[in-house]
């Protein structure tokens, strides 16, 4: 359904339960389409494996050391 901006200003929660509903709300603005009222679905995050990566990586001693003075400054410039 199409409406005016000054419609759905009156007549904006009816317009809500609309997109809710999975209708298509469009307001429109000296005739012309400007935004559509959708419903935002709650994106289920995929459940997280533990130890995916186990096996697969390596972190040698090096890692550990302190970082080149050259290095660090970099950060700081």
């Amino acid at each position: 359904m199409e409406y005016n901006i000054h419609d759905a200003k009156s007549s904006l929660s009816k317009l809500i339960v609309q997109a809710l509903e999975g209708k298509e709300v469009v307001i429109s603005k000296a005739g012309k389409p400007v935004v559509k009222l959708v419903r935002i679905t709650s994106d289920k995050k995929k459940k997280r494996e533990i130890g995916i990566y186990q096996g697969k990586t390596k972190i040698t001693k090096e890692f550990f050391e302190p970082l080149p003075d050259e290095e660090i400054s970099g950060f700081f410039s």
